[in-house]
């Protein structure tokens, strides 16, 4: 479930004018303390997903995607990267290069385009090395196809994570029904590979940019060649050399990746 959803041919064939355009031109914005993944096709979603980006689908009221920025906002970050590729014009053209809502007022927004430069989404490893040269040395990631509306992006666990040894710190949640056996185990602060109980990770982590280098990673920074690749395999490697910690969120949290999740999430239901 890490890995987002399948890359599709021909996701950015309509380009209007506007924000886009201006969007464009934003490579050289300052660099931003979080990353929001954006960019899947969401195929199990479909036909809602047809003309609409999964994380622009209405949830209770508002875009999926700003649950997780509104949360954003009240932590305190301030500067967004949002990674894009199926319709990646309508998530430009919706939020632009700042916050018009009261809510999300405080934010500025930037975009790596790998539909346009790439014809299609880099998957979830990919997409981060994409961004990396326009992130910080330790930066959030969090998915904008995940409900998580109370998450807490805590400052003083990224400080942590600064002062530390660790390459990233995971939030992991209870099993949801579709994904029983879990991903890693938390024993204490440490994410492993093995062992019990089994927790989900919930796609939000805080990391650092070492991470993302060798000896752990080999895609340059920037991946400039555009290599699809996803997350799960670097972040088992890590967690094998105790390098990644965790923590167990038991907030409301919801994978919205099926048409009978979100009806569910929508009505209050058990999703």
């Amino acid at each position: 479930m890490w890995a987002r959803g399948p890359r599709t041919p021909g996701g950015t064939a309509s380009r209007p004018a506007g924000r886009y355009s201006a969007a464009m031109s934003a490579a050289d914005a300052p660099v931003a303390e979080a990353l929001l993944l954006a960019a899947g096709r969401g195929e199990r979603l479909r036909p809602l997903t047809d003309h609409c980006p999964k994380p622009l689908l209405p949830v209770r009221g508002r875009p999926l995607m700003e649950w997780t920025l509104a949360a954003m906002e009240r932590a305190g970050i301030r500067r967004v990267l949002i990674n894009t590729a199926w319709l990646e014009h309508r998530i430009v053209d919706h939020f632009g290069p700042h916050a018009l809502s009261d809510e999300l007022g405080a934010l500025s927004f930037s975009y790596s385009t790998e539909g346009r430069d790439f014809g299609g989404a880099l998957e979830t490893l990919g997409g981060v090395c994409r961004a990396l040269p326009r992130l910080a040395p330790v930066f959030w990631v969090a998915a904008g196809d995940v409900y998580a509306p109370a998450f807490h992006f805590d400052p003083q666990a990224r400080e942590r994570l600064v002062g530390g040894e660790d390459l990233a710190h995971l939030w992991l949640v209870p099993n949801p029904p579709q994904h029983p056996g879990g991903d890693f185990a938390l024993d204490g602060d440490r994410v492993r590979n093995d062992g019990e109980p089994r927790r989900t990770f919930s796609t939000i982590g805080l990391y650092r940019r070492e991470l993302f280098g060798p000896p752990w990673c080999d895609i340059p920074p920037g991946n400039p060649q555009g290599i699809r690749a996803p997350l799960a395999p670097l972040l088992r490697r890590a967690a094998a050399a105790g390098r990644i910690g965790g923590s167990l969120w038991t907030g409301e949290w919801v994978d919205v990746g099926t048409p009978g999740r979100l009806a569910a999430l929508q009505t209050g239901a058990d999703a």
